[in-house]
């Protein structure tokens, strides 16, 4: 198959390229992007100045001297535009408004007492309509919204399937662009949550990343040669619905014994238990008082964690395991306990090199994710693949 490009496309490829190299090295001379890139020097400095004419890049300096004149110094532009990342969870609701480097310049989050759309998308509404409200004059402004939800979402932006919160086909994308008038991204939570450790966390450079998002419920993003894997239509990384318990409890996704019914916040909802609160940033608070129960709790959910993250491992054979979401938040007690499990369990081959750690953005993963999608949709990310 003959593959063709006209010149058009060449230079819009070459733009795109340059542009990335900036926002993620920056600060760099035009020598160091050509030098990085592969692309000559007049080629960077055309684009360059095209980029600065949009505001994208500005130009600093100088810099540092190999002999000639100093060169002028090139930064990408973080503060050109701002974006929305947010996070549907079961019982709260999270946003931040972040400049296009992915740094949080405000934060607003509320409880959810209901899982009806109604509901649910005013509150959404109100919580951007805040932060929009408090974003900084930029050339752009607001230039997207990104989301990340507790279920299947398809390439349209249709949440399809969200058994915790009861939702089945909900175009989420058209009815918030037809709220705020911006492009809007949806993506399951652990994919955003991925993103957001890949690009600003723990998991920078790595090429094969295991993301485990652990709150509420449990997903996992998956990222195969550095890139986001969603399997065959989208939907892989739904790991909180596999079973772990043959014989199980009933779980809402209409299987039993899932994974995040015995290692997520779930388990704090069992009446039985003698827990001394029912959040994770409660029981966080008694376990560092060394409260019994709550130590107890910690570590069964610890061990559990460890046989899911097992199966991945054997199953995916990764560089890292990140654990995020809200539970990220109980390193201090989960964190031996899942490795104790992961050292007994694990094939001995697949634990060569791998490395487990706790999410470095806490439970703010999968908004600076969500946040960050919409970035790369305003900036445009090409790739062409042979």
């Amino acid at each position: 198959m003959r593959v063709t490009g006209d010149q058009a496309l060449v230079k819009k490829i070459n733009k795109s390229i340059i542009l990335h190299t900036i926002r993620k090295y920056s600060p760099l001379s035009r020598a160091k992007v050509s030098e990085m890139t592969g692309l000559n020097k007049a080629t960077v400095s055309n684009l360059v100045a095209e980029l600065c004419a949009q505001e994208l890049v500005t130009e600093a300096g100088p810099g540092e001297s190999s002999g000639g004149r100093k060169p002028l110094i090139l930064h990408f532009n973080a503060m050109a535009g701002s974006v929305i990342g947010v996070e549907l969870r079961v019982k709260q609701l999270t946003a931040v408004l972040c400049d296009l480097g992915g740094r949080i310049l405000q934060e607003q989050e509320c409880s959810l007492e209901s899982h009806q759309l109604p509901y649910v998308l005013e509150a959404m509404t109100k919580l951007i309509s805040a932060l929009i409200a408090a974003a900084p004059a930029t050339p752009y402004g607001i230039v997207g919204i990104g989301v990340g939800v507790p279920g299947m979402v398809d390439e349209h932006g249709v949440v399809l399937f969200a058994p915790n919160l009861g939702w089945e086909t909900v175009d989420l994308r058209a009815l918030l662009e037809a709220e705020f008038a911006v492009p809007v991204t949806i993506d399951n939570e652990a994919n955003a949550g991925a993103l957001g450790e890949l690009n600003f966390g723990a998991a920078r450079d790595v090429r094969h990343l295991l993301y485990v998002s652990a709150g509420s419920g449990i997903g996992s993003g998956i990222i195969i040669e550095g890139e986001l894997y969603k399997g065959a239509r989208g939907y892989a990384g739904e790991t909180g619905h596999m079973s772990i318990e043959a014989e199980g409890k009933p779980c809402s996704c209409g299987s039993q014994g899932c994974w995040e019914l015995y290692a997520s916040e779930k388990t704090y909802d069992t009446p039985a238990l003698p827990l001394p609160a029912r959040t994770t940033p409660e029981l966080v608070a008694h376990a560092a008082a060394g409260e019994p129960n709550t130590l107890s709790h910690f570590n069964t959910m610890g061990e559990y964690l460890g046989i899911g993250v097992t199966n991945l491992i054997n199953s995916f054979n990764p560089q890292l395991i990140v654990i995020g979401g809200a539970l990220s938040e109980a390193e201090a007690w989960l964190g031996e306990p899942l490795r104790s499990v992961v050292a007994k369990r694990t094939l001995p081959y697949h634990k060569q090199e791998l490395e487990i750690t706790f999410s470095k953005l806490g439970s703010r993963g999968t908004v600076i994710g969500a946040g960050f999608s919409a970035v790369m949709h305003f900036l445009g990310h090409i790739r062409v693949t042979l």
